[in-house]
């Protein structure tokens, strides 16, 4: 037997079939709509940080996510359309929405910008460093890779800029690998073998980051200001971390455009 389908029941299938679809391939964390999200995009970890970006530094800001109060947004930068996304604590968090940003929002450059922990002699509170590459003692990489060692390492154009840019802005920059670890209250001490072999400070994002952006062919990079000091105990307001540090904020910016 054939049975004959109304106009409207085909109409609310349809509907229904486009509609578990998109559900299917949106995004999870981030309820952005499509050409919400810019091409461009800074990633602070502090989604207050994000929106002191969004409010000093871009004209027009819009806030495109506040799922789990993970703040987003849009605006403009000397004519660019930029976003900044806070992305939590953390590989795994940072994992989460970096994937759903260049999966499901087509982000083709993404830039770090944080506090790090400077384990070098050399290095002061609220200097800037511009990270090459980054270590790390996460499980992550050894989940995707086993016993290969695969080097999570920033892309040199956004680098070379950043760092003539950072030169330009009389700042005082250094370039090196940094590490980003799981652990904030390191019991081992494990920083001290790290500074043995030259790296020059602690955060907790980067290496997942330069993975990412190397699984899509995508580009990334990281700038820290140095917040606190390993070695001296030097450290910074919880204040001054998430609502200063321009000089990074703005490097990051004109890096980007």
């Amino acid at each position: 037997m054939q049975y004959a389908i109304s106009t409207e029941l085909r109409n609310f299938l349809l509907f229904f079939c486009v509609f578990v679809l998109y559900l299917l391939i949106m995004s999870t964390h981030i309820n952005a709509k499509n050409g919400e999200i810019a091409s461009k995009i800074l990633l602070p970890g502090d989604p207050l940080r994000a929106q002191f970006i969004a409010e000093n530094f871009l004209e027009n800001p819009v806030c495109y996510n506040e799922v789990r109060r993970m703040l987003g947004f849009t605006g403009m930068y000397k004519g660019e359309r930029i976003s900044v996304q806070g992305t939590g604590m953390g590989q795994p968090s940072l994992s989460i929405y970096v994937n759903e940003l260049f999966r499901f929002y087509n982000v083709q450059t993404a830039v770090r910008v944080g506090t790090i922990g400077a384990i070098q002699d050399n290095l002061k509170c609220r200097d800037v460093i511009i990270a090459n590459a980054a270590c790390s003692d996460s499980s992550l990489l050894n989940q995707r890779f086993g016993n290969l060692h695969f080097a999570p390492t920033s892309d040199f154009e956004l680098l070379y800029k950043a760092y003539n840019k950072a030169l330009s802005l009389n700042l005082s920059v250094h370039v090196g690998e940094v590490v980003s670890s799981d652990l904030f209250y390191d019991e081992n001490q494990n920083w001290k073998k790290w500074a043995e072999y030259g790296c020059l400070g602690i955060e907790m994002e980067s290496a997942e980051l330069f993975t990412l952006a190397a699984q899509f062919k995508r580009k990334a990079l990281s700038i820290f200001t140095v917040s606190d000091h390993i070695l001296t105990g030097e450290q910074t307001s919880a204040e001054e971390r998430q609502t200063s540090f321009k000089n990074m904020m703005k490097l990051a910016l004109e890096t980007i455009i």
